[in-house]
């Protein structure tokens, strides 16, 4: 099996500022990560935040042409109304090092994380948090006037649903969980709460405006895509848990200068909401079932709901150990891209998740990376997916990847 993609397509990885920086002190996350039950410590991550060179480095070496990253408020603006000319200089010297490595850079504007002090105003909900975003998204388009793609958001419907489950471990019902690693097949995740939701929103389009005025760049964010499905008899069930999980934050985007596609397994909606992945030893690391054709699914699903917004895949991969299994969902997952593509939807590029193992908000266990970290040392060691992503980069060509996987992963 062989599929083709355009000249000029991006072809890259992504990260975020609190997985892989570290010693990210005056964020929420911070905090939370010293007070909440079942929480690991993020510590000196990966510490990229002194050798983000070096892990562009690897990545353009391996043939990509794009990196995404985030800059992290909580360092721009340590507390209300000050911001930091120095990190601010920081973040600019990482978008000029991944332009002169020849990396289109992808700047996130907030993946998850913000200012302790914001959170202790009220977060999102408070009265003045479009405001503080507004003014802090002012500062940072100072740096930002050449970067021709900008997200203002991480995966809103997830931000959405951190408060829900935060709430739960603080009240010592449960361990923390986080979203993004289901661990238990049995659990399901809860709904984004609709009112953050609203308010992200208002936010993301407060925030586009900004960016319009200030850069040239592609302004839209990146939506957790779930690839929900149904039994016909659930139809109306479906249409209603995808509202509340991913189509108010879609329809939100519609205008946007693209959509951030981030897909990783699917999920089916029956009668009273989602049903929990079945025990499978296809299963990934995280508890999700192993379905790269999740991307192309994702992908047709908010071309539809965005009216024809065109996509950049910001996120997709897999947490597994095995990394010729990596390399086979990739390719399977690129393969139902190539598709939705050839079917008329407007992609623009390809961003693996992640660049780098990292810590995944509370755990260390799963690795998503195409780049290893010993977290001892430092030392970076590129997986053979990296060689291999990067020449399908420099070929424009995705070949093989229809190879059944059994066993432990």
């Amino acid at each position: 099996m062989s599929s083709t993609f355009p000249h000029g397509f991006l072809w890259g990885a992504s990260t975020a500022p609190h997985q892989i920086e570290g010693n990210n002190i005056n964020s929420d996350w911070w905090f939370r990560e010293q007070h909440t039950p079942g929480m690991a410590l993020s510590g000196d991550a990966v510490d990229s935040y002194h050798r983000f060179e070096e892990d562009m480095r690897l990545l353009a070496d391996a043939g990509l042409n794009a990196y995404r990253f985030g800059i992290e408020w909580a360092r721009i603006e340590p507390i209300p109304g000050h911001f930091s000319k120095a990190e601010l200089a920081h973040y600019r010297r990482m978008i000029e090092t991944a332009q002169r490595l020849g990396l289109t850079p992808v700047v996130t504007l907030q993946h998850f994380s913000t200012p302790k002090w914001f959170a202790d105003e009220g977060g999102w909900l408070h009265d003045r948090s479009i405001e503080r975003f507004q003014s802090y998204v002012g500062e940072a388009a100072a740096i930002l006037g050449d970067v021709p793609w900008i997200c203002t958001i991480n995966e809103p419907n997830m931000l959405a649903m951190i408060g829900t489950m935060m709430k739960l471990a603080e009240a010592g019902t449960s361990d923390w969980q986080s979203p993004t690693v289901e661990g238990d097949t049995q659990m399901v995740l809860p709904a984004p709460d609709p009112e953050v939701g609203q308010r992200l929103a208002a936010a993301h389009h407060a925030a586009r405006e900004i960016l319009r005025s200030k850069t040239d760049a592609a302004v839209g964010w990146t939506v957790a895509n779930q690839a929900l499905t149904a039994k016909p008899e659930n139809q109306a069930k479906l249409v209603e848990e995808r509202y509340l999980r991913e189509d108010l934050y879609l329809e939100a985007a519609r205008g946007d200068g693209f959509i951030g596609v981030q897909a990783y397994s699917t999920q089916e909606i029956d009668a009273n909401g989602p049903v929990p992945h079945a025990p499978s030893p296809e299963n990934t690391q995280v508890g999700t079932a192993y379905r790269p054709d999740s991307l192309g699914m994702a992908v047709r699903h908010s071309w539809e709901v965005t009216e024809g917004v065109p996509a950049l895949i910001t996120e997709n991969g897999i947490a597994t150990a095995d990394d010729t299994r990596r390399i086979d969902y990739t390719a399977q997952a690129l393969h139902a891209l190539a598709s939705a593509m050839d079917d008329g939807v407007e992609v623009a590029g390809y961003l693996h998740w992640s660049a780098l193992d990292n810590y995944e908000w509370g755990h260390w266990e799963p690795t998503f990376g195409l780049i290893a970290v010993d977290r001892e040392t430092f030392e970076r060691q590129p997986k053979p997916s990296l060689a291999w992503l990067g020449n399908v980069a420099k070929t424009g060509t995705v070949e093989g990847g229809a190879r059944a996987f059994g066993g432990e992963h």
